[in-house]
């Protein structure tokens, strides 16, 4: 159990450490975002960095968020979550697998929730199969 505990606060620290380099707003946006999926997730999702941007990861890749020079973006890991919420996403840049937003305003609460829980589902989903 210890490995598990140790490996969670190493994801947790680099994350962090990911943040820190951030330039602002970006870092403001994405903590907010962060707190948000942090929220939405189950206790168990750890975060982690993957593919080099922050993660939540629960039974598999959950969903990333990231920074870009003149963007931020969420990844709902999977395109299914972006087809889902297609209505909801309208007014923002989307593409296969990430959704853009502006660095200076999150995505909203209510919206991420709704698909982090998506990305629960089907992630449970898969692994019962």
């Amino acid at each position: 159990m210890a490995t598990k505990k140790a490996s969670s606060e190493d994801g947790k620290a680099a994350v962090e450490a990911y943040l820190a380099r951030v330039p602002e707003p970006a870092r403001t946006t994405l903590e907010k975002m962060r707190a948000m999926i942090r929220a939405a997730a189950p206790k168990e999702a750890t975060e982690a960095i993957s593919y080099g941007i922050p993660s939540f990861q629960l039974k598999g890749g959950l969903v990333a968020y990231a920074a870009f020079k003149d963007h931020c973006s969420f990844f709902p890991m999977g395109a299914s979550a972006i087809e889902e919420f297609a209505v909801e996403l309208k007014g923002y840049r989307v593409s296969k697998g990430t959704i853009h937003f502006p660095l200076d305003k999150p995505l909203p609460s209510a919206l991420v929730k709704k698909m982090v829980k998506a990305c629960v589902a089907r992630n449970e989903a898969k692994a019962r199969k």
